[in-house]
């Protein structure tokens, strides 16, 4: 099995490798995250053209979400196992052969299927692109480096809009997934050329298949529950036993972590404050951020009377603020500490969801949307960078794909979580192209969002250390 990758190898930030390095992350992370905008903005259409429900529109955001969540764990050890460059590689490969099955997809039943599929490629390429770079970096440079990789992931955020929403316009939704397959192919390019293998020595050589199950079950049942809610109400039996097997299946999951000889969950991380408190501050703040721009793309065609276009290109400012500031931020957060930027960082992001509360029929962009896209835009570019620097760090280096597999999956659950309850708690209905409805529902959304931002500040404040070098753990084993 090949070690980890040695800094003194000459991999550093300034480097040309380093640079390749950096951009094969970059891009391989994008992917995933530029279809997720992408199809939140192609909701109305995708409605239009397969006559789907709420439900079903729900369905196409998370069965993707779900499988991604579900398996980002295991995504992570197994590249602590076998090469996080080779996981990281058949990941992008996966999700690039899914995309092209959702393109084709007849109906919304399969489209979804393809979705889920889709998914379990992202959950194989998303921890492994923070994992090399948790790796291949060290010291100051690996704050540099993961800022960047924050604030590059701006750069697809700033494309995604636009090209997302021209597709839409010009030609058919399907041309959405279509576009990760050139993505993906160069990708892999770069990654075989350029990115150094890694992986942890002393990783278990037994897979923990319970685990995964018990996972995957649990929030399948979690999800499913919550969102046939929106239809079926509260008293349907379908609904009562989705949710009470959704939290049964959890319940077991934590039971058997903590027996399990190599666990894909390691409770002893949790038992450092900061790793915990990182990640609880995770959850609510991806949380706000998912169910926020979910609700903002569609009322803004729905309500505010937007074309796809520019319901796509409204949130521009806050991928431009995220490209300029995030390295800066994650550079500062080195020097600082992490506790001040991850503490006001959130609040900032509340104010501007409280701003986007406002958004109504005929909503002007300069004076009702942007102002607080932009105050949402700095609060986010002042939280992301020291976040996501700090639940690696208060993890062991040889555990870096675990922690990388939990912060991701923290984070997608808390979008899948958001995306299946928000509507139900907006009370949006069975519909979301019913302006009516949605525009009070969206209002409600947005205050529930800066809720949970300004609770990921509070967790933050409580529990993230001052000091930079007080988050790395004294023995987690």
């Amino acid at each position: 099995m090949t070690a980890p990758a040695d800094p003194a190898d000459g991999i550093v930030y300034a480097s040309a490798r380093g640079r390749w390095v950096l951009f094969a992350t970059v891009l391989g992370s994008a992917i995933a995250f530029i279809d997720a905008t992408v199809v939140t903005i192609a909701l109305p259409t995708i409605a239009d053209d397969l006559g789907a429900t709420t439900a079903d529109l729900q369905w196409t955001v998370n069965a993707y979400a779900l499988t991604l969540a579900a398996f980002l764990l295991l995504g992570g050890s197994l590249g602590d196992r076998f090469g996080r460059r080779r996981v990281f590689l058949v990941g992008v490969v996966w999700f690039a052969v899914a995309s092209v099955l959702c393109a084709v997809a007849p109906t919304i039943g399969v489209l979804n299927a393809a979705r889920a599929f889709q998914g379990v490629g992202g959950a194989l390429l998303t921890p492994g692109s923070l994992a090399i770079l948790q790796s291949t970096f060290s010291g100051p440079d690996r704050g540099r480096a993961i800022g960047a990789w924050s604030g590059l992931g701006g750069i697809a955020g700033a494309v995604a809009p636009f090209l997302g929403g021209w597709i839409v316009e010009v030609t058919t939704w399907r041309w959405i997934f279509g576009i990760n397959l050139p993505l993906a192919v160069v990708v892999v390019a770069v990654t075989v050329r350029h990115v150094p293998e890694s992986a942890d020595a002393d990783a278990a050589t037994t897979l923990d298949v319970a685990g995964t199950v018990l996972g995957a079950l649990g929030l399948a049942g979690l999800t499913y529950g919550f969102t046939a809610w929106t239809e079926r109400g509260t008293a349907d039996a379908l609904v009562v036993g989705a949710l009470a097997s959704g939290v049964l299946a959890m319940a077991a999951f934590l039971v058997a972590e903590s027996r399990a000889t190599a666990p894909l969950l390691p409770p002893g991380l949790f038992r450092w404050r900061p790793f915990a408190g990182t990640n609880a501050a995770t959850l609510l703040i991806y949380a706000a951020l998912s169910g926020l721009f979910f609700f903002l793309v569609v009322t803004l065609q729905v309500v505010a009377g937007y074309s796809p276009l520019a319901a796509g290109l409204a949130p521009l400012p806050v991928t431009v603020l995220m490209l300029l500031l995030s390295p800066r931020a994650g550079a500062l957060g080195m020097t600082m500490g992490p506790k001040i930027p991850m503490t006001v960082g959130p609040l900032v992001c509340a104010v501007g969801a409280v701003l986007l509360a406002g958004i109504g029929p005929d909503s002007p962009y300069l004076s009702h949307v942007l102002p607080g896209i932009l105050v949402f835009g700095l609060g986010l570019s002042a939280t992301v960078a020291p976040l996501t620097t700090t639940a690696l760090a208060a993890a062991p280096d040889h555990l870096a794909g675990v922690a990388s597999g939990v912060n991701n999956a923290v984070a997608r659950v808390a979008g899948l979580l958001a995306i299946a309850v928000l509507p139900l708690v907006a009370g949006v209905g069975a519909t979301l192209t019913d302006p009516s409805t949605l525009e009070p529902a969206h209002r409600t959304a947005m205050l529930v969002c800066a809720g949970l931002l300004a609770g990921g500040g509070v967790i933050s404040l409580l529990t993230v250390p001052s000091r930079t070098d007080a988050v790395r753990p004294v023995d987690v084993t």
